[in-house]
């Protein structure tokens, strides 16, 4: 794998923006599944519009991408971001998150879009 260099400045925006706890886990969460808003919202207990205000910082800056499934927008890792090998090696060190989704499965209110 080919090591990249982050600038201090770019590296200290992004780590200052994975400081946030729930920023953080929606994008461990987002690195293996696609998801909903108002599966963030379920997962965080959180108000929709705090959820996108998360979503849109991550997405300003090219982490997070969306796309539109009939009714709904699902938001995932962007992988062929230039910053993504820098956030990968932060959020490989974190638990996973599955079980999150999990209980939103057994609970009925995870989204499954064809």
């Amino acid at each position: 794998m080919l090591k990249t260099t982050v600038e201090i400045e770019k590296a200290a925006s992004i780590l200052k923006l994975l400081g946030d706890k729930t920023r953080l886990t929606t994008i461990k969460i987002l690195d293996k599944h696609d998801c909903c808003v108002c599966e963030l919202v379920e997962i965080f207990n959180a108000s929709q519009p705090a959820i996108s205000q998360h979503l849109r910082k991550l997405r300003d800056i090219g982490l997070i991408r969306e796309e539109r499934k009939g009714q709904w927008i699902f938001y995932s890792v962007n992988k062929t971001n230039e910053f993504y090998p820098f956030v990968q090696q932060i959020i490989e060190q974190l638990p996973s998150q599955d079980h999150k989704l999990k209980e939103l499965e057994e609970k009925g209110t995870r989204i499954i879009c064809c």
